[in-house]
């Protein structure tokens, strides 16, 4: 039996993942999570590069062609659910004494940029399919981060649970541990649709340029500490 795309992407970048998951950062908070200061930066540097993914999501939309119907049914559906997650982050961020008002004005940091830029750059000029690379590599790392790290993270910060069981500053990190699972689903049903070798050449390419370029805005962090 043939593998879906959805798997052939996942295994054709398997060694990036594997180096992703390798950071020494990435290891060690999830075994061990962060301080206050570290998750802080970690969710200054997300608002950074959420905040551009409707604008991307746009972009790509805009550089669709007749033959993309099932994209851009795809794209539509995503930027429904995309809407908003900029504002959890700086929820978040005010939640642990953070001044979201001070993030939400700052310059990105000089990794979110370049990956940013990338990503305009490659919808641009290459394919608006070259956004999948980038959408494949966040939304799993961001399930695989939810799940993995943020049990440790709470317990590293010592935080209890307020009067509704809920506990602040985690809205945007354990939600895509459960809406990413099923932006994965909905993900990979759109890439068992691309059927052209030359857009899944460019897919897998590209979702190996974005582990590296996501890799290192966690190895930024960690020159941070």
């Amino acid at each position: 039996m043939s593998r879906s795309f959805y798997e052939q992407l996942v295994g054709d970048t398997a060694a990036e993942c594997g180096a992703f998951m390798a950071i020494p950062l990435i290891r060690r908070t999830i075994a061990q999570g962060v301080d206050r200061a570290l998750y802080l930066d970690f969710l200054a540097s997300a608002y950074h590069h959420v905040k551009h993914t409707c604008p991307l999501l746009g972009l790509a939309l805009s550089r669709c062609g007749e033959d993309d119907g099932d994209y851009r049914a795809g794209l539509l559906a995503y930027l429904d659910e995309e809407k908003g997650h900029e504002d959890w982050i700086l929820d978040d961020i005010a939640a642990l004494g953070g001044d979201r008002a001070a993030v939400r004005a700052a310059l990105p940091p000089f990794p979110v940029r370049m990956m940013v830029g990338y990503a305009n750059y490659a919808i641009e000029h290459l394919s608006p399919y070259a956004l999948l690379g980038m959408v494949h590599v966040l939304e799993g790392m961001s399930v695989a981060l939810a799940r993995n790290a943020a049990a440790a993270i709470v317990t590293s910060l010592a935080l209890t649970p307020g009067p509704d069981g809920g506990i602040g500053g985690f809205s945007y990190l354990t939600s895509h541990g459960q809406l990413d699972q099923e932006h994965v689903a909905l993900f990979a049903r759109l890439l068992d649709r691309i059927d052209t070798p030359d857009r899944r050449r460019l897919i897998i390419q590209a979702a190996k340029d974005f582990y590296r370029l996501y890799g290192n805005i966690f190895e930024d962090l960690t020159h941070e500490v």
